[in-house]
């Protein structure tokens, strides 16, 4: 194992191409067994996508595979970072990833003479993140909560003459592949899906839904799993928009969510892809925010709801509109999860989505001025504009 780690090794630090893929070949054997053990599991970023261009196949791969494990180790370190200390993060982007790979393994690939798409795991050394990250006093949790049990939940428009992809066992798959495409395992709080039993009564969804928590107990019986949430959505095709709700018990405490997306055309896949993001994230934010160093405390009787935690209902300040821009739809997603990360930030919704840019509303305590410096802390730059506020990655 130590050999296939220093031949690995020794390609990140930039051998000769043809080399390269032949020690990627033995590297990918190899990986399963230095794949990482249950208690480092957080450390591996599973199923994360590459891509590249470049002159010939081989040129591709190698590119997409050096800024493939690059772009790992950011979502890596905002995994384990809390949202609060994103802003010192900024610090590590001189830090080569290479250096502190474990293993990787192939998930699926495609190529064509200058493409490279593929989908890679990426294993990271546990011990050396640890260390890089208290030489720098940044806090992190490594420490995964107990497993999850998410029930997708799809609720297909009534009446005659609903399109194809909104039927109810198209849409049902949709929502489904959302969660199932997420990294469920190695995520701080991992996930069991499981589909809805015919014991739950529709009158325990709709209660749930409305935020009636009493409920819950009836919930986790019919499921069989203390820790459940129940995860519905809701197209409303006359509004083009998604409802999501969010509602049960996570490893935090009870809670009840629910956001709205934007739905573009017909594309009910991608919206429910990118709720399912947010929503994972939201578990994650409230593990990290009860278990990282000078996170809020949490003192909840049953049915109660926890105040200051990522994704719970506060003082809403008056509702905010933001252009958002970036580059690519990459960094939209990682701009999606800090924001949904960051407590306090409540009602959002995502208004519009294309390629560069995306309108989102929401609502904050302290307005706009008070939402620049906290997110300013994460890395992000909220400005006012000439047509209103902007969000961009510093």
């Amino acid at each position: 194992m130590k050999a296939c780690f220093r031949r690995w090794r020794d390609t990140a630090r930039g051998v000769a191409a043809p080399v390269a893929l032949a020690t990627l070949a033995a590297w990918s054997a190899c990986a399963p067994a230095l794949a990482a053990g249950k208690e480092d599991r957080v450390f591996t970023v599973g199923n994360y996508p590459i891509q590249a261009r470049a002159a010939d196949a081989v040129a591709a791969k190698n590119k997409a595979i050096a800024e493939g494990q690059q772009a790992a180790f950011r979502s890596l370190l905002r995994r384990i970072v809390p949202v609060n200390a994103y802003g010192r993060l900024p610090g590590l982007k001189a830090t080569n990833a290479a250096n502190l790979i474990e293993g990787l393994s192939v998930r699926s690939e495609r190529n064509s003479a200058t493409d490279y798409v593929a989908s890679y795991d990426f294993s990271f050394q546990a011990e050396a993140i640890r260390q890089l990250l208290d030489r720098e006093g940044i806090p992190f949790l490594d420490r995964q909560a107990p497993t999850i049990t998410i029930v997708p939940y799809y609720r297909a428009p009534t009446g005659g003459g609903v399109p194809e992809p909104f039927a109810d066992s198209r849409g049902s798959d949709a929502w489904l592949y959302a969660w199932k495409g997420l990294d469920l395992g190695n995520t701080l709080t991992p996930v069991d899906l499981k589909p809805l039993r015919k014991e739950v009564h529709p009158d325990t969804i709709k209660a749930l839904e409305a935020g009636d928590l009493g409920m819950l107990r009836t919930l986790t019986s019919e499921v069989g799993s203390e820790t459940v949430v129940l995860a519905i959505l809701d197209p409303d095709l006359g509004q083009k928009r998604v409802t999501v709700t969010l509602v049960g018990r996570d490893a935090v405490a009870p809670f009840h969510l629910r956001r709205k997306y934007r739905l573009e055309g017909s594309d009910l896949a991608y919206t429910a892809e990118l709720a399912a993001v947010i929503g994972l994230a939201i578990l994650e934010g409230r593990w990290k925010a009860i278990n990282v160093r000078g996170g809020p405390s949490v003192a909840a009787g049953p049915g109660q709801i926890p105040s200051g935690l990522p994704g719970q209902p506060g003082t809403a300040g008056e509702p905010l509109r933001i252009a958002v821009e970036f580059r690519s739809m990459g960094e939209w997603q990682q701009i999606s999860r800090q924001l949904a990360q960051t407590p306090g930030v409540s009602d959002l919704d995502v208004e519009g989505l294309s390629a560069r840019g995306a309108r989102i509303r929401l609502s904050y305590p302290g307005g706009a001025p008070q939402l620049a410096q906290t997110l300013e802390q994460q890395g992000l730059l909220l400005r006012q504009g000439g047509a209103g506020w902007i969000l961009t990655q510093r």
